[in-house]
């Protein structure tokens, strides 16, 4: 069999909704690492978010912050951050519309302006994050890979019309992710098979949300998870079970890649 690259989305389809790896997961992924393949975690989170779930399953291999960085052996080998100009012309642009804005580093975040608190409490709360910590500056003082700007869909052809220069990835009713443009979880996968001399077609992901979209479309076979939205569902070669019913070990079972 010819190696495969699998990347999996975390929240949603890595973790159960009691935010855990299921048993069936992790000894899945241990059998894909022993018979050779390539494993990897593909997260909008970023390394610090990320750290817990990829310490607990073992991988020294992933992608965060929507595809703005990459890491082979925890050695990072992509790097692909916001200019520092068009962020500032938005964080002025989300101030004068009372609009949240968080930045991430790798191991550090921060809120950069401070309006509606419960949006961003409901938004970082939907998978178990507090509201990040104020701190005006902090864009000028680390490298940004990813922000998220807290606002509902009645803002989303403002923004984006404003903004060309940046992927605005909606995950939450109240939030959207801030990638650079062009930039995706799919194409930082591309590369990543690229480098390692794995095909196309040999590339096997799963996820269940808009930002999986890309990957599962581009993947020689895209694998929703049985809790992904409708259009999620369309945009994959495969729906397996939920995140909660051994949804990954089933379809990887399925796909003849482990017993």
């Amino acid at each position: 069999m010819e190696r495969k690259l699998i990347a999996l989305d975390i929240d949603g389809t890595l973790l159960s909704s009691q935010r855990k790896p299921l048993d069936s997961t992790v000894k899945a992924l241990k059998a894909l690492r022993q018979a050779g393949h390539l494993v990897i975690i593909a997260t909008g989170r970023s390394r610090l978010l990320a750290g817990s779930v990829i310490h607990q399953l073992g991988c020294t291999n992933y992608i965060i912050c929507n595809g703005s960085a990459a890491f082979l052996d925890h050695e990072q080998v992509y790097k692909h951050t916001l200019d520092r100009e068009v962020l500032t012309r938005m964080i002025d642009f989300a101030s004068e519309r009372k609009v949240d804005i968080a930045l991430f580093g790798l191991d550090s975040f921060a809120r950069v302006t401070r309006f509606d608190e419960p949006k961003v409490l409901e938004a970082m709360g939907s998978f178990g994050q507090k509201a990040p910590d104020y701190e005006e500056n902090y864009f000028s003082q680390h490298e940004v890979y990813q922000g998220c700007a807290f606002y509902d869909q009645s803002k989303d052809v403002e923004f984006e019309a404003a903004f060309p220069e940046f992927r605005l990835v909606r995950w939450h009713e109240n939030s959207v992710d801030i990638i650079p443009n062009p930039g995706s979880k799919a194409q930082t996968i591309l590369a990543l098979a690229k480098r390692v001399g794995i095909k196309p077609e040999n590339i096997i992901t799963f996820g269940d949300g808009n930002n999986d979209i890309e990957m599962l479309n581009l993947a020689g076979t895209g694998v929703a998870m049985g809790n992904a939205a409708t259009h999620v569902k369309e945009a994959a070669n495969l729906v397996t079970d939920t995140n909660d019913q051994d949804g990954i070990y089933k379809a990887l079972r399925k796909l003849e890649l482990v017993h």
